[in-house]
Protein backbone atom coordinates (compact mmCIF):
# COMPACT_ATOMS: atom_id res chain seq x y z
CA UNK A 1 0.00 0.00 0.00
CA UNK A 2 3.05 2.29 0.54
CA UNK A 3 3.52 2.58 -3.22
CA UNK A 4 0.02 4.52 -3.57
CA UNK A 5 1.58 7.12 -0.91
CA UNK A 6 3.30 10.11 -2.35
CA UNK A 7 4.95 13.79 -1.14
CA UNK A 8 3.24 16.20 -3.03
CA UNK A 9 5.42 17.25 -5.45
CA UNK A 10 5.98 13.39 -6.55
CA UNK A 11 2.55 13.20 -6.79
CA UNK A 12 2.09 15.88 -8.92
CA UNK A 13 4.79 14.32 -11.31
CA UNK A 14 2.76 11.00 -11.12
CA UNK A 15 -0.46 12.81 -11.73
CA UNK A 16 0.65 14.86 -14.89
CA UNK A 17 1.99 11.40 -16.48
CA UNK A 18 -1.46 10.28 -15.67
CA UNK A 19 -3.29 13.07 -17.24
CA UNK A 20 -1.18 13.03 -20.16
CA UNK A 21 -2.45 9.63 -20.69
CA UNK A 22 -5.97 10.59 -20.50
CA UNK A 23 -7.09 9.38 -17.20
CA UNK A 24 -9.70 11.70 -15.25
CA UNK A 25 -8.22 12.31 -11.75
CA UNK A 26 -10.53 12.77 -9.01
CA UNK A 27 -9.25 14.88 -5.60
CA UNK A 28 -10.81 14.88 -2.00
CA UNK A 29 -9.55 15.51 1.55
CA UNK A 30 -10.19 15.15 5.20
CA UNK A 31 -8.82 14.59 8.63
CA UNK A 32 -10.11 10.60 7.84
CA UNK A 33 -8.99 10.21 11.44
CA UNK A 34 -10.83 7.20 12.01
CA UNK A 35 -12.23 5.62 9.15
CA UNK A 36 -15.98 4.53 9.37
CA UNK A 37 -18.43 3.64 6.57
CA UNK A 38 -19.00 6.88 6.11
CA UNK A 39 -15.63 7.32 4.82
CA UNK A 40 -15.64 3.95 2.54
CA UNK A 41 -18.94 4.87 1.05
CA UNK A 42 -18.13 8.56 0.16
CA UNK A 43 -14.39 7.21 -0.91
CA UNK A 44 -16.55 4.75 -3.29
CA UNK A 45 -18.77 7.82 -4.22
CA UNK A 46 -15.92 10.09 -5.24
CA UNK A 47 -13.50 7.10 -7.09
CA UNK A 48 -16.71 6.68 -9.45
CA UNK A 49 -16.12 10.42 -11.05
CA UNK A 50 -13.35 9.61 -12.74
CA UNK A 51 -10.60 6.89 -13.45
CA UNK A 52 -8.38 7.57 -10.26
CA UNK A 53 -8.96 8.76 -6.95
CA UNK A 54 -6.42 11.17 -5.07
CA UNK A 55 -7.19 11.60 -1.10
CA UNK A 56 -5.40 14.61 0.39
CA UNK A 57 -5.14 13.50 4.27
CA UNK A 58 -4.46 16.23 6.69
CA UNK A 59 -1.62 16.36 8.59
CA UNK A 60 -1.55 15.43 12.54
CA UNK A 61 -0.80 19.23 13.22
CA UNK A 62 -3.47 20.13 10.54
CA UNK A 63 -5.99 17.96 11.58
CA UNK A 64 -4.62 19.64 15.51
CA UNK A 65 -5.95 23.14 14.31
CA UNK A 66 -8.66 21.93 12.43
CA UNK A 67 -10.76 19.16 15.42
CA UNK A 68 -8.93 20.65 18.63
CA UNK A 69 -6.11 19.49 21.03
CA UNK A 70 -7.04 15.79 21.12
CA UNK A 71 -6.78 15.21 18.31
CA UNK A 72 -5.85 13.40 16.01
CA UNK A 73 -6.60 9.91 17.11
CA UNK A 74 -4.37 8.05 14.45
CA UNK A 75 -1.62 9.39 13.23
CA UNK A 76 -1.10 11.12 9.48
CA UNK A 77 1.01 8.22 8.67
CA UNK A 78 -1.20 5.62 9.77
CA UNK A 79 -4.18 7.42 8.36
CA UNK A 80 -2.53 7.70 5.22
CA UNK A 81 -1.54 3.82 5.18
CA UNK A 82 -5.07 2.92 6.16
CA UNK A 83 -6.66 4.98 2.96
CA UNK A 84 -4.14 3.41 0.81
CA UNK A 85 -5.38 0.09 1.27
CA UNK A 86 -8.72 0.83 0.50
CA UNK A 87 -9.21 -0.54 -3.28
CA UNK A 88 -11.33 3.00 -4.11
CA UNK A 89 -8.51 5.19 -3.40
CA UNK A 90 -5.40 5.10 -6.15
CA UNK A 91 -3.03 7.54 -4.59
CA UNK A 92 -2.50 9.12 -1.01
CA UNK A 93 -0.78 12.74 0.00
CA UNK A 94 -0.55 13.99 3.27
CA UNK A 95 -0.88 18.26 3.30
CA UNK A 96 0.24 20.12 6.02
CA UNK A 97 -2.01 23.45 5.77
CA UNK A 98 -5.66 23.83 7.25
CA UNK A 99 -7.13 23.28 3.76
CA UNK A 100 -5.90 21.72 0.86
CA UNK A 101 -5.91 24.55 -2.17
CA UNK A 102 -2.12 24.36 -2.83
CA UNK A 103 -2.30 20.58 -3.15
CA UNK A 104 -5.21 21.02 -5.07
CA UNK A 105 -3.79 24.04 -7.33
CA UNK A 106 -0.50 21.49 -7.38
CA UNK A 107 -2.76 18.34 -9.29
CA UNK A 108 -5.22 20.45 -10.48
CA UNK A 109 -7.37 17.69 -11.18
CA UNK A 110 -10.17 16.75 -13.36
CA UNK A 111 -13.16 16.46 -10.32
CA UNK A 112 -12.86 18.04 -6.89
CA UNK A 113 -15.13 16.29 -4.75
CA UNK A 114 -16.47 17.13 -1.08
CA UNK A 115 -19.23 16.23 1.19
CA UNK A 116 -23.05 17.63 0.35
CA UNK A 117 -22.80 19.47 3.81
CA UNK A 118 -20.32 21.75 2.36
CA UNK A 119 -21.64 24.42 0.44
CA UNK A 120 -20.54 24.45 -3.34
CA UNK A 121 -19.25 28.40 -2.51
CA UNK A 122 -17.54 27.38 1.05
CA UNK A 123 -15.68 24.48 -1.20
CA UNK A 124 -11.79 25.13 -1.11
CA UNK A 125 -10.29 24.92 -4.68
CA UNK A 126 -13.45 25.28 -6.53
CA UNK A 127 -12.50 27.96 -8.50
CA UNK A 128 -9.48 26.78 -9.59
CA UNK A 129 -11.05 23.61 -10.37
CA UNK A 130 -13.75 25.07 -13.00
CA UNK A 131 -11.13 27.47 -14.05
CA UNK A 132 -8.96 24.90 -15.47
CA UNK A 133 -12.62 23.06 -16.75
CA UNK A 134 -13.22 20.82 -14.15
CA UNK A 135 -16.31 20.42 -12.00
CA UNK A 136 -16.95 19.55 -8.55
CA UNK A 137 -19.14 17.22 -6.68
CA UNK A 138 -20.94 17.24 -3.70
CA UNK A 139 -21.64 13.75 -2.07
CA UNK A 140 -24.36 12.74 0.39
CA UNK A 141 -23.00 11.88 4.00
CA UNK A 142 -24.11 9.03 5.48
CA UNK A 143 -26.34 10.24 8.70
CA UNK A 144 -24.73 9.27 11.60
CA UNK A 145 -21.58 8.21 10.57
CA UNK A 146 -18.52 10.72 11.85
CA UNK A 147 -15.38 9.97 13.92
CA UNK A 148 -16.22 12.49 16.21
CA UNK A 149 -19.55 10.40 17.13
CA UNK A 150 -17.52 7.64 17.73
CA UNK A 151 -15.27 9.33 19.53
CA UNK A 152 -18.07 10.54 21.74
CA UNK A 153 -19.81 7.41 22.03
CA UNK A 154 -16.46 5.32 23.39
CA UNK A 155 -16.11 8.47 25.88
CA UNK A 156 -19.30 8.29 27.27
CA UNK A 157 -19.58 4.64 27.51
CA UNK A 158 -16.14 5.26 29.24
CA UNK A 159 -17.12 7.50 31.98
CA UNK A 160 -20.14 5.17 32.49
Amino acid sequence: MVNKIFEREKLKEKVGTLKYAGKKIVFTNGCFDLLHIGHVRYLEAARAEGDLLVVGVNSDRSVHRIKGPNRPIVSENERAEILASLACVDLVTIFDEPDPLVTIRSLMPDVLVKGADWEEDAIVGRDVVEANGGRVVRIPLTQEASSTRIIEKILADYSE
